[in-house]
């Protein structure tokens, strides 16, 4: 196998490349990140959005553990405090059409815990079962030529210098330099769209007060379908037997940073279920704001030239509103794509590999960018969006129904569930089972209101200091 990979970024794109390079044979794997990274589940500068929710969907996990079997992510995890959350049974969520019914059914599982706990997880796991290095370091350019990457040109203390590889895996995320420096090596032509709402997060953490340990996570969404700033809030279990509640608002309508705003936010959304909550809860931190939240996709495989030796992975390829919760999935979509060509290429320098690789992680980035921006372009005042045409409208007045017969239909909660879930592409709504779905409607009348067991009733009643 081949000499030396090198992998820029550490997070969760560039440990999982990481791991599949290392699992691969490569000789030398090194990993560069700008961050001393912690050496626990601690939030790091090079995260932005590390302290808002971030949600392991099944499909991303399932991508994960099929790449590198033997790091036994999922039980990991739970191991630390992750929480495992039923889409059909373990949340309340209010959509724009109304409370989603709990099923009994099974439906597809999915991991709640901080976002610092999935990273830190991933990278002591590769770390412990691979000779990856991880070395303190600023990537500041590719070396080689616009035919073939041949490394990347380090600032240290002592300067500049260039570390030769095989390989060099871009995973630097959403502050990735790419394109600059693409343009150094005279590769040029990559367009870049970014599509911004003007969300703003606004996260706090609390203690789960007594009693309230088995509530079920509960999300009211933000709705783009009238014509004002969308706005939402999540209350989300992790670990160490706390909630971390995340609320979102667009353009317009964004979640303030002072304790008492940010309770009245959660209580002026069209259901008060959230602020209910926390009002009877300890908060344990401040509330942290975080605005880098537009998409942006650097459309690098359509690039008319692409460099031998070079891989875009993760952010850096497309960035995606992190209120859909598809950014971690995506990364591993895209690992699993590198362990896949890697297999059918036996080596590095295998004549058009990193051009595969490109256009393969490509696909789940295009599908996660549809479902995002579709959205996202409903707000008012969203940038760099355009106005939704004939098909966007027609594909937007589908979702619409199909989501409204979820509220009472299990043949359409099961679609929705499959693709929020990230183990199906987007093409299953349009199953004839979902299309009948949503054709007949809900056979069932919408809830009144969030679906809650009368034990779930009572420990709402009990915490609410609201008077709501």
């Amino acid at each position: 196998m081949s000499r030396r990979a090198v992998v820029v970024g550490a997070g969760l794109a560039g440990m999982l490349a990481a791991a599949v390079l290392a699992d691969a044979g490569v000789e030398e794997v090194v990993v560069l990140d700008r961050d001393e990274l912690p050496d626990g589940p601690r939030p790091r500068r090079g995260l932005p959005q590390g302290r808002h929710a971030h949600l392991l969907m099944t499909g991303g996990l399932a991508a994960m553990e099929e790449i590198v079997p033997g790091l036994a992510l999922r039980k990991r995890l739970v191991a630390a405090g992750a929480h495992e959350i039923s889409l059909s049974s373990g949340m309340l969520a209010r959509t724009p059409e109304g409370w989603l019914r709990r099923w009994r059914s099974e439906g597809p599982v999915m991991l709640t815990c901080t976002r610092a706990l999935v990273d830190w997880t991933v990278r002591a796991a590769v770390l412990e079962h691979t000779p990856v290095e991880v070395r303190r370091a600023v990537a500041v350019g590719l070396t080689g030529s616009a035919g073939r990457v041949r490394g990347v040109r380090v600032s240290g203390p002592d300067g500049e210098a260039d570390l030769e590889a095989d390989l060099v895996v871009d995973a630097s995320g959403r502050g990735t330099r790419v394109v600059t420096w693409l343009a150094g090596l005279g590769v040029s032509g990559v367009r870049t769209r970014t599509v911004d709402s003007g969300l703003v997060n606004a996260s706090r953490v609390y203690r789960v007060p007594a009693g309230a340990e088995r509530f079920p996570l509960t999300i009211v969404q933000a709705d783009p379908y009238v014509s004002r700033p969308g706005r939402s809030a999540m209350v989300m279990p992790i670990e160490g037997d706390r909630w971390l509640v995340s609320c979102g608002g667009t353009r317009g309508g964004e979640p303030p940073a002072d304790p008492e705003g940010f309770l009245r936010y959660t209580l002026d959304l069209p259901d008060p279920i959230v602020g209910r909550l926390v009002s009877g809860a300890e908060p344990l931190t401040d509330v942290h704001l975080s605005r880098s939240t537009s998409n942006v996709r650097h459309y690098l495989d359509k690039a008319p030239h692409w460099p031998e030796g070079l891989v875009v992975l993760g952010d850096a390829l497309g960035t995606f509103n992190p209120a859909y919760g598809q950014g971690m999935s995506v990364a591993a979509f895209g690992a699993r794509v590198l362990c896949r060509e890697l297999e059918r290429a036996g080596r590095l320098d295998t004549p058009g590999l990193a051009r595969r690789v490109l256009r393969g992680a490509a696909r789940p980035v295009d599908a996660a960018w549809a479902m995002a921006v579709g959205q996202d372009v409903l707000y008012p005042g969203t940038r760099g969006g355009g106005r939704p045409g004939i098909a966007d409208r027609a594909a937007t007045a589908y979702t619409r129904r199909l989501t409204r017969a979820a509220t009472g239909n299990l043949a359409a909660a099961s679609a929705l569930w499959d693709v929020t879930s990230m183990r199906t592409a987007p093409t299953r709504l349009f199953h004839p089972s979902a299309i009948l779905a949503a054709l007949a409607g809900p056979p069932l009348p919408l809830p009144a209101g969030p679906p809650l067991t009368p034990a779930e009733r009572e420990t709402l009643t009990g915490l609410d200091r609201t008077g709501a």
